[in-house]
């Protein structure tokens, strides 16, 4: 079986989205499935807006077409809400179709936070294009029950969860190190990963009175910025593979200062280290973390920060391990070919009934020409 996914997010680009999708495609290949990937590659980009290291891609109907048909796939799965994803909804409605699609982005917080604009020009507005964009999904997926709810209460349809998993080879407490980048950093080290952005939060870290050392890890449009405004914390920009690992394991706290992240996958990736998480009590850590004693949700962060140096390390361990991403690309698979196969009964349904009413009609006229 093959499914074509539809992604403004791919590579180069550093982030929850383009990781889930790898790891899912990955797995999925063990699972005896194919996913191929209609990505900004092999199309001319522009940068966006305020964001330079994503690049939007500049198509037509008719080439997204001849993707699709050069593909042959057996389920389309339309992973984000930029050109990409525009395009290949337009097709997909076009030809009829089936498709998913995934709700990865908070984009009505993120303009709010970006935007000095009233909220019914950000927030309601964005939500209501939101909700026209899946609203001809066979099931919309999002990462946890929280998110699954709000999304139902916005008036989006289908909505299905699906979870998320760790690379537990990879992140793992014995690649602690004393050093890290090369340096040997006053401890106790408090890390944040992720993009250095406006969304992020990551001011609300920054500006906490803790002890021992604050840790960037990460690039984007905020980063020149907060290291000027910030001196005493250390950037080092994006990190990947076995070096981001090694900072995660040598890191005593890993701080989520995000209000609107939908999940957060560094989250786990930190727990899987062995490292104890320190956030707000924000909907994606409360749903990631629960009550498990592997990390401290506070709207006091620096209260969350020092409670978060007392938990067991080997217990977030344990809590990580149970997230795995065959599981996460089992239920990816499970959703979209499910979401397909009920889609193409309720239009096989229709294509009968309609069938029968035609029929019907056309007697009741030959009756009544007789």
């Amino acid at each position: 079986m093959k499914i074509l996914v539809a992604t403004d997010a791919w590579h180069p680009q550093v982030n929850g989205v383009v990781r889930t999708l790898g790891q899912v495609a990955h797995e999925a290949s063990a699972l005896g499935t194919d996913l191929e990937f209609l990505s900004p590659a092999g199309f001319w980009t522009l940068p966006m807006p305020g964001y330079s290291e994503i690049r939007l891609a500049l198509t037509g109907p008719g080439e997204i077409e001849r993707r699709l048909d050069r593909s042959r796939a057996d389920c389309v799965h339309i992973a984000t809400e930029g050109p990409i994803g525009h395009a290949v909804r337009r097709v997909c409605i076009k030809r009829e179709m089936p498709f998913t699609t995934s709700f990865h982005t908070r984009f009505p917080d993120y303009l709010a936070e970006r935007l000095p604009l009233p909220q019914r020009w950000t927030t309601d507005a964005t939500w209501a294009w939101l909700r026209g964009f899946h609203a001809s999904s066979a099931g919309v997926l999002a990462a946890t029950p929280t998110l699954q709810q709000e999304l139902i209460d916005r008036g989006f349809n289908n909505v299905k969860l699906w979870s998320r998993g760790v690379d537990a080879q990879l992140f793992r407490p014995d690649r602690r190190k004393e050093l890290i980048d090369g340096r040997a950093l006053p401890r106790p080290i408090f890390v944040a990963v992720g993009r250095v952005a406006v969304e992020k939060n990551l001011e609300e870290f920054l500006k906490l009175d803790l002890p021992g050392t604050k840790l960037i890890v990460g690039d984007g449009p905020a980063r020149t910025q907060l290291a000027r405004t910030y001196p005493d914390a250390v950037f080092v920009g994006s990190k990947q593979g076995d070096e981001l690992a090694e900072i995660y394991a040598s890191a005593d706290v890993f701080v989520f200062p995000s209000r609107t992240d939908t999940f957060g996958l560094v989250l786990l990736e930190a727990l899987a280290s062995g490292v104890p998480v320190a956030a707000f009590p924000a909907a994606a850590p409360r749903d990631v973390i629960g009550h498990a004693p592997v990390g401290v949700l506070d709207e006091d962060l620096r209260l969350a920060c020092l409670g978060a140096l007392e938990l067991d390390r080997a217990a977030c361990r344990d809590f990580a391990e149970r997230l795995t991403w065959q599981a996460c690309a089992r239920t990816f698979l499970e959703h979209v070919t499910e979401g397909a196969r009920v889609w193409r009964e309720k239009r096989s349904r229709k294509e009968r009934l309609r069938t029968l009413f035609l029929n019907a009609r056309q007697r009741a006229r030959n009756k009544a020409a007789a």
